[in-house]
């Protein structure tokens, strides 16, 4: 396993440089100077110049590629070129709601769709079976937006249960109020996300119930139940947590669109401002920390999948 892991961990570090590189060059690439979010319109050429000269985008772009890597190293993140604040701080104040936006509604999303694709393999011949499997393909059709409209149309504005957007000055501070906030965007990432994992879950379920080792035991006397949670349940996992890995990458991503539609003060109203000033420093470090985050998960998954089977772990041993 300490083999896989190292390189597994090369693997993760090579990717994060190609990343930093195409992220960065992508950027410089799209029309516009960085230098034109300090201009007015009227602007003199020695504005222009000073501008440019403040921003750093006079400069080759190895040279600014480089001076930004160099920064990444001790963490710096750089400074907004609207606010002349540090992107990072911001950023670490902005997770404080996208971190539990999101670890909620994927675990939210699990508990939903577990069931749920369960149900619809084992009794795919039923008419519920098949409603089941109906409405996961429906919820995977809907939009994200789509959704957070209807809800808050439904419970904010009719109900009035819940805020229909905006979280607490205060954070944390007042947990129950947090969460009534966060309550409206996590429902409606779940459903999308648990229709999603119920299809996949669907299918590994599928797949065990065929399998000639669940016959097998079933044969031997094991009940439906004992011999899916002693044969069933591990096989049946292996497939699902590298689905797991990229689903709970997609609610990260998909937190900071909802976010957008509840206003709340997370990742996504802070990239969407900082497109709308043209801040490319605020917009590279929102990118990269998403980017890392995504290459995080998907390392996790890898590790706890192996973890899981054995056979895998037999693989990288090299004792097969």
């Amino acid at each position: 396993m300490a083999p896989y892991l190292l390189r597994r961990t090369a693997f993760l570090v090579v990717s994060l440089l190609l990343a930093m590189v195409v992220l960065f060059f992508l950027l410089r690439v799209l029309p516009g100077d960085p230098a034109n979010a300090l201009l007015s319109v009227n602007a003199t050429p020695q504005q222009i110049a000073a501008a440019q000269e403040q921003v750093g985008s006079n400069r080759p772009l190895i040279e600014q590629f480089f001076s930004w890597f160099g920064s990444l190293l001790t963490l710096d993140l750089g400074e907004s070129f609207i606010t002349s604040l540090p992107v990072g701080p911001e950023i670490v104040s902005r997770l404080a709601v996208t971190v539990p936006l999101t670890l909620i509604s994927f675990v939210v999303a699990l508990v939903l769709a577990l069931p749920i694709g369960f149900v619809a393999a084992w009794k795919a011949d039923r008419w519920y079976g098949i409603a089941v499997s109906a409405f996961s393909q429906l919820g995977i059709a809907v939009p994200v937006f789509w959704v957070g409209i209807l809800l808050v149309s439904v419970f904010s504005i009719n109900l009035r249960w819940f805020p229909s957007g905006g979280f607490p000055r205060d954070d944390w501070a007042d947990p129950a109020a947090a969460l009534q906030s966060l309550a409206l965007p996590i429902i409606t990432i779940a459903i999308v996300m648990s229709a999603s994992i119920a299809r996949y879950v669907r299918s590994a379920t599928l797949d065990v119930i065929g399998s000639d080792y669940l016959r097998n035991a079933r044969a031997l006397g094991s009940g439906f139940g004992t011999a899916m949670w002693r044969h069933g349940l591990r096989n049946g996992a292996v497939p699902v947590i590298s689905i797991l890995g990229i689903e709970l990458a997609t609610t990260f991503l998909g937190a900071v669109v909802v976010e957008s539609v509840f206003t709340l003060p997370g990742l996504g109203s802070m990239l969407l401002r900082a497109i709308e000033q043209h801040d490319f420093q605020t917009i590279q470090g929102i990118l990269f920390v998403s980017t890392f985050a995504v290459l995080i998960i998907g390392f996790a998954a890898d590790v706890v999948q192996r973890l899981v089977d054995p056979r895998l772990r037999q693989s990288i041993s090299g004792n097969r």
